[in-house]
């Protein structure tokens, strides 16, 4: 999708997209009669990048990691537990697992944003792009440590070994097959792909407003269903135990894009309230302190909604220093490695370091790996690797025909696909829509809507579809297309 020049088209794009069952761009009534000129004058002071979930992503990855480095049993330092060297800071950062609540909350938020007016192969190939390649190194970097120091996290007796498990890890996939993970960390990449998948049917299905509010409304008492039922298979399938985050996020988002709805917010703090009590109910042993986890622990998915909801209501877009940006980026491999980190040096340094001292070392390497992740491996590799994935995706809508070429005689295209919406939307997700019909960097040039290049309101594909979808294809393939955005 690209910005449209003049009114006549805008009105016309407006029109199609009424008949679509889109969501208005501008001050009309939107899906379920919610006004949206005043969520439209917030949302037009809102162009550019959401630094502000750059820092609160970035705030979520740091409490993680001192969650880690000092606020659980850790056998990597003496007496097998971080939380009696730091004995003080240790009773606050043993809370710190609540940042994974905040990442999925944003994560149900930006995906929502990243998966709007896109189709099921748009989708994936984003995602796969975003997550792999900084995984892959996080992968590779665990196993050169125990190869190098015997440095592995081990589940107990009868377990994979790391050897084993490497292949299994390498596919994300560990969890399915009942291997372990390299890194405890990666629990909750899986739970992103159980939810990558759910949000991929709707995005087949063709994402609109009121399908959104429909899919959320769904998948929270579904979920619910299948506790009560004790269905295995379901409560695998709807992410039982995380439905209310996600569900919270893609409402949040809604409310930012479209501006206030009652059920909205009512699906909102009914997420709110079950997160509380799942948070409380089944957290690891570990984590619980009798007569103080039963106010800290919905104090805290209380703050992480509170924050959500700021940033929903745009009233955290003042945070604009561009010094976010890099935050944002660092988070995902910072994430990935920082355990590593730790199990490898602790060890090595403690003896001879102050507790402190190797406390500073360890955020300073983790850090500066993040970094260099990020530079050295994650940028360049997502680039190559969706130009290259945009190509098979384009061949693949093509039923395996060659692309057409350039002067339209049927010869192998060589330019590069066409420009997918996915720069920074896709590798942090944190790009503004615009709200006007033009689209913002997590928008931009995206794919037809999912469904094909027009679908009535119920999904049913217009007569030109097939025509439209091989010509997005063969524009795809590089036909006098814009490069791929890195």
């Amino acid at each position: 999708m690209t910005p449209m020049d003049g009114s006549t088209r805008d009105e016309a794009k407006g029109a199609e997209d009424a008949a679509n069952g889109a969501a208005p761009k501008s001050g009309a009534v939107q899906d379920g009669g919610v006004e949206g000129g005043a969520a439209v004058r917030r949302r037009s002071r809102s162009g550019g990048r959401l630094r502000e979930l750059d820092l609160l992503r970035f705030v979520a990855a740091a409490a993680v990691m001192l969650h880690h480095f000092t606020g659980v049993p850790a056998p990597e330092w003496p007496g097998g537990s971080a939380r009696k060297i730091f004995p003080g800071l240790g009773e606050v950062t043993r809370w710190g697992f609540l940042g994974v609540e905040l990442f999925f909350l944003i994560s149900g938020f930006v995906i929502l944003m990243s998966a709007w007016d896109r189709r099921v192969g748009d989708f994936a190939v984003s995602r796969f792009t975003r997550l792999f390649p900084a995984y892959w190194v996080s992968v590779c970097l665990s196993l050169a440590a125990y190869l190098a120091f015997r440095s592995y996290v081990s589940f107990g007796p009868n377990t994979d070994g790391p050897i084993m498990r490497f292949l299994p890890n390498l596919t994300m996939l560990q969890e399915g097959v009942g291997s372990q993970r390299m890194e405890v960390v990666y629990w909750t990449l899986y739970v992103e792909l159980h939810f990558y998948a759910l949000i991929a049917l709707l995005v087949w299905r063709g994402i609109t407003y009121s399908r959104v509010v429909a899919f959320m409304t769904g998948w929270l008492l579904l979920s619910v269903f299948a506790v009560e039922a004790d269905f295995g298979f379901v409560k695998v399938l709807l992410l039982w135990r995380y439905a209310p985050f996600f569900v919270a996020g893609m409402g949040f988002f809604l409310v930012y894009r479209y501006g206030g709805n009652l059920i909205v917010w009512l699906l909102i703090a009914a997420s709110w309230a079950l997160g509380c009590y799942y948070d409380l109910k089944y957290q690891f042993p570990d984590f619980i302190v009798p007569g103080v986890s039963e106010y800290v622990i919905p104090a805290g998915v209380t703050f992480v909604f509170a924050v959500m909801a700021l940033v929903a209501t745009h009233r955290l877009a003042w945070l604009r220093w561009r010094g976010l940006t890099l935050l944002g980026m660092l988070t995902y491999p910072l994430y990935l490695v920082h355990q590593t980190i730790a199990r490898t040096l602790v060890p090595r340094l403690y003896p001879h370091m102050s507790r402190w001292a190797v406390l500073g070392v360890l955020i300073a390497v983790a850090l500066t790996s993040a970094y260099l992740i990020y530079r050295v491996v994650e940028a360049p590799a997502q680039h190559r690797l969706r130009v290259r994935l945009k190509l098979a995706l384009a061949q693949i809508r093509r039923n395996g025909l060659p692309a057409p070429a350039a002067d339209g005689t049927g010869g192998a295209a060589t330019e590069r696909p066409a420009r997918d919406g996915t720069g920074d939307a896709d590798r942090d997700a944190t790009t503004r829509p615009v709200p006007d019909g033009t689209a913002g960097d997590a928008e931009r040039d995206a794919p037809a809507r999912p469904g094909g290049d027009g679908a009535d309101s119920d999904g049913a594909a217009r007569p030109a579809r097939a025509a439209t979808d091989r010509d997005a294809a063969a524009r795809q393939a590089g036909d006098g297309a814009e490069a791929a955005s890195s």
